[in-house]
């Protein structure tokens, strides 16, 4: 057999066992808009986030993710009971106060931009979306959002990364680097308050054939579905400690159900640790800092659990975030978590 329909097959397998033709993301819990679209403009100014990604370190041509997601609410951003501010200004802005002082946001629109480079060996798949979504008071302090993201996605295929028995081999059309465009839809519902946040997402709706060949017969490659459950709870220890415990189920035919859970402890929402777990893959820590009322920025390190421990050193992710156009100087997200 060609060596590069074994590379397939081992591909093919690689990614029925941790379901990821799309990335998977440690931090989810930071940047839950880069898998769900209805968080789009949920805050009161534009929240930009630059992600990394290394996986299974030491282990040759694995997974790296990079990406950029930057997302805004329409609306009067300048009065403070319309579109998603809540004033909360100060040393504290998340203590008891403000869940005692909790309201809705107004109804109001978001735009935003999601990018993302994710490359394992000679395959790599670049995707660029343009979010939207609408935001509605269901209550006086409780929010419903629903949200859709369209774009195109890029599959690309380096041969000059393969080693092949027969140089014309019909598995593939040419050499160089063959590139694939397909269009990319993601929808999302998000309901939220002071205290808990549910959501529901699905990555990749359309199916696409996917094949690197002029040839018919090797056109059984497909893109399917990645469907996304996330749900968080906020706890107050006390007015200056809360905690966090958010769980994330995905699901992607034929893979089993993945599970993450993660836990997220916050002083005076400054400074933050917290602990995750992946089901059948990883531990993980975490550690973040708000630095004043611009900058962000976290980093997470995953203990590889499953059979790759042999040859992984584990997995590095940092996420860096801007709060642009923060007119009322937050320090912290107010309605995200």
């Amino acid at each position: 057999m060609k060596f590069f329909k074994i590379f397939i097959i081992l591909i093919g397998i690689c990614k029925i066992t941790v379901a990821q033709q799309k990335p998977q993301y440690t931090q989810y819990i930071l940047n839950n808009y880069i898998i769900n679209p209805a968080i789009t403009g949920i805050e009161n100014y534009i929240d930009v986030k630059a992600g990394y990604r290394q996986q299974w370190t030491g282990l040759q041509n694995a997974p790296v993710t990079s990406y950029l997601t930057a997302h805004m609410p329409l609306g009067k951003s300048n009065d403070w009971g319309s579109a998603t501010s809540f004033g909360m200004v100060g040393e504290n802005p998340l203590g008891t106060s403000y869940k005692s002082n909790y309201q809705a946001s107004d109804p109001h629109h978001g735009i935003g931009i999601v990018a993302v480079v994710d490359k394992t060996g000679p395959l790599s798949n670049t995707t660029f979306d343009i979010t939207y979504a609408y935001h509605l008071g269901l209550a006086p302090r409780l929010n419903l959002a629903v949200g859709v993201g369209a774009g195109i996605s890029k599959v690309s295929l380096n041969t000059a990364d393969l080693t092949l028995e027969n140089p014309i081999d019909p598995a593939i059309a040419n050499s160089g680097t063959i590139n694939r465009l397909k269009p990319d839809v993601n929808i999302g519902v998000w309901l939220y308050s002071a205290e808990f946040f549910f959501g529901a997402s699905v990555q990749q709706l359309l199916p696409q054939t996917l094949s690197f060949s002029d040839n018919s017969s090797y056109n059984s490659g497909k893109t399917v579905p990645h469907a996304f459950v996330t749900t968080g709870y906020r706890f107050w220890l006390n007015d200056d400690i809360t905690v966090i415990p958010s769980v994330m189920v995905k699901y992607v035919k034929p893979a089993p159900l993945g599970i993450d859970f993660n836990t997220k402890i916050a002083f005076r929402d400054k400074i933050w640790v917290g602990g995750a777990y992946r089901k059948d893959d990883s531990f993980s820590g975490l550690l973040g800092f708000n630095v004043g009322s611009l900058f962000n920025i976290s980093y997470s390190y995953d203990f590889t659990t499953s059979a790759l421990n042999t040859v992984s050193r584990g997995t590095h992710e940092i996420v860096l975030g801007l709060m642009l156009n923060n007119h009322y100087k937050v320090t912290c997200p107010q309605k995200l978590w």
